[in-house]
């Protein structure tokens, strides 16, 4: 029988950033299942999954949350930043998937409300738990494509009627990450193949050390 002490703990800690259409909730999903994030399951329990598009400020769909807040709610979502981090901090030990979370709100403020937040002590103290950045990007043509996928199953269909913003937002986001606190890879999902994104995310992180505790 193995000893369990001799097992090396998985607690991979990942940020899935990039615009609509990117693929981000699916490679989330994909890689709570993936034998080299998660280690062999004989059963299936909890995804630690979070999402900053939740849209928790407001009691209806489609509302408001930590990345497209008012102005006038900056201080509700700093403060659930504050406590996202304290959390991780917390329960530095477990592994976390994080799907859109500062770099997505960045973008948005700047934007829509010409607003300059600055996440160096977001990311100073999501560094030393050894969070990875993973930046999800997709060739501009293939934005039609991934558009068509989508209106399969979405419960907004309008907000994809124009591809614009999002081509516009992904530049923003290459911005923000061309000079990463965090240790980042871009991945390119152009292709629609989930199971060959996460398998490449999941060997960066075994390549960089990402898959456990720093």
């Amino acid at each position: 029988m193995s000893d369990s002490s001799t097992w090396r703990k998985l607690c991979p800690k990942v940020i899935l950033e990039g615009t609509r259409l990117t693929l981000k909730t699916e490679i989330a999903f994909t890689l709570n299942e993936h034998p080299g994030f998660v280690g062999p399951r004989k059963y299936r329990y909890h995804s630690p999954l979070i999402s900053g598009e939740w849209c928790a400020f407001t009691n209806r769909p489609w509302g408001r949350g930590i990345i497209n807040f008012n102005p006038d709610e900056s201080q509700l979502a700093l403060e659930t930043y504050r406590t996202w981090t304290r959390l991780f901090e917390l329960q530095r030990y477990y592994s976390w998937i994080i799907d859109r979370f500062h770099v997505s709100t960045m973008v948005y403020q700047k934007g829509v409300h010409g607003i300059d937040y600055d996440f160096a002590w977001l990311e100073q103290r999501l560094a030393a738990l050894g969070f990875r950045l993973v930046f999800c990007t997709r060739a501009p043509e293939s934005f039609e494509a991934a558009r068509t996928e989508r209106l399969k199953v979405s419960g907004n269909p309008a907000q994809y009627d124009d591809l614009q913003p999002f081509i516009e937002e992904q530049r923003a986001m290459r911005r923000l990450v061309e000079q990463p606190a965090l240790p980042t890879l871009e991945l390119d999902v152009s292709a629609n193949d989930v199971q060959a994104a996460s398998d490449r995310v999941v060997q960066w992180l075994s390549e960089t050390g990402g898959l456990w505790a720093p």
